[in-house]
């Protein structure tokens, strides 16, 4: 199965604030709000939503596609995720910016304030989906993450028109496009993957109800936090997959694209949906374990025994004929 990831890559700044943000907030002065948070620490790691769910694909042993817009200081980037199964010939490099920033402050519930600077993304518009499958061939699935608005649009338009599955994730976009953008981005997909928050903010933006959201696409995957994700599709009842036990909940940053590499790869590996959300979540608790998107490691061993201990044995000999594990490094 050929896999495609477009989107966002960037370089993450993540730091931590030992408080609650709650405890600063005053409800009757939401609407003048000027707040410092004093963090304790300062995490540089490599990011952005595509690179994530590329890395995970990778990290389980398949080799997926990146479509991106990237900077001037693409180089070191490069070369750490071809070195872990990622085709980046694709990649378009800007010849003046650099490679977008997102930066996070999380407090001690894992409460997230976070902004993004899109530099170098801002030129993914420019990149078209036509040329590059006259180059590599057709993708079997191509995934449409957080981006430029104007790429994500375009990519689902070309993805239509080009007879080409897809899946549409505007996750942290949602805040940025308005109602009609967001119909053109995900009307036709074969999956579309949000969370709840998410999902009641399409419902807002859109006009459109739940089920005419539901109804837009074959397949859609809400994931709901600690309590797992529910997997919705058309004439079938819907599917609630836990997750498993962590060891300890470090940083959540990149759960959620932890949590769609592996449902990608059960797909790829022709596994059910409910299978593939579970591959899903094991791969997003190793993720929530370690600072950083990409910073994970596991071996075949240990992720079939947790795997197994979370989901059973059938599940865990099932996945293990299809797990081959790069090793991280």
């Amino acid at each position: 199965m050929k896999i495609a990831c477009a989107g966002s890559v960037g370089r993450d700044h993540l730091m931590t604030f030992p408080g609650k943000f709650t405890d600063s907030l005053v409800a009757s002065s939401l609407e003048k709000v000027s707040l410092s948070f004093l963090v304790d620490g300062l995490d540089i790691r490599r990011g952005g939503t595509a690179a994530n769910i590329a890395f995970g694909i990778g990290a389980l042993g398949l080799n997926p596609y990146l479509i991106a817009a990237v900077g001037t200081d693409w180089g070191d980037y490069d070369a750490w995720l071809t070195r872990h199964g990622v085709d980046t010939s694709h990649v378009k490099v800007s010849k003046s910016l650099l490679t977008a920033s997102f930066i996070v402050t999380t407090d001690q519930d894992l409460n997230q304030i976070a902004s993004f600077f899109p530099g170098a993304m801002s030129e993914a518009r420019e990149i078209e989906i036509a040329p590059i499958i006259e180059k590599s061939g057709k993708f079997d699935l191509l995934i449409i993450s957080p981006d430029d608005p104007s790429a994500m649009m375009s990519h689902s338009q070309s993805a239509r028109e080009l007879g080409i599955a897809f899946a549409a994730d505007p996750s942290q976009q949602l805040a940025r496009m308005n109602g009609e953008e967001i119909k053109t981005l995900i009307t036709g997909a074969n999956y579309l993957f949000l969370n709840e928050y998410e999902l009641a903010l399409t419902i807002q933006k859109t006009g459109w109800s739940d089920e005419e959201i539901f109804n837009q696409v074959k397949v859609r995957i809400v994931t709901l936090g600690s309590d797992g994700a529910r997997i919705e599709e058309h004439g079938k009842a819907p599917i609630t997959v836990g997750v498993p036990k962590e060891k300890s909940k470090v940083d959540p940053t990149g759960v959620g694209d932890c949590f769609r590499s592996g449902f990608v790869s059960g797909l790829a590996w022709g596994f059910g949906h409910e299978r593939c959300a579970q591959i899903g979540s094991m791969l997003a608790t190793f993720c929530i374990e370690t600072t950083g998107t990409q910073e994970y490691r596991f071996t075949k061993e240990e992720f079939l025994n947790r795997f197994g201990q979370a989901y059973g044995q059938v599940a865990s000999d099932e996945v293990g004929q299809k797990l081959a594990p790069r090793l991280i490094s």
